[in-house]
């Protein structure tokens, strides 16, 4: 009988809430700057611009940091 495989501690749950967590937190931070700057739209769209790839990079880090 084969040992079974140890489970990895990251799940698609995991790597979703990094990815929104971390494109929300972009969004809103460039929201209060555009909004500092006289334009939140503007901040807002600038903020997912530059949350998409950070998110992706997090994600990464995340998951070859563990070895898997």
């Amino acid at each position: 009988m084969a040992a079974a495989a140890p489970s990895s501690p990251h799940s698609l749950a995991t790597a979703s809430g990094l990815l929104l967590g971390t494109t929300g937190l972009c969004m809103a931070v460039g929201a209060v700057l555009g909004w500092l700057f006289g334009d939140a739209g503007i901040g807002l769209l600038i903020g997912a611009i530059v949350g998409i790839p950070l998110a992706v990079a997090v994600v990464y880090g995340v998951y070859t940091r563990t070895g898997s």
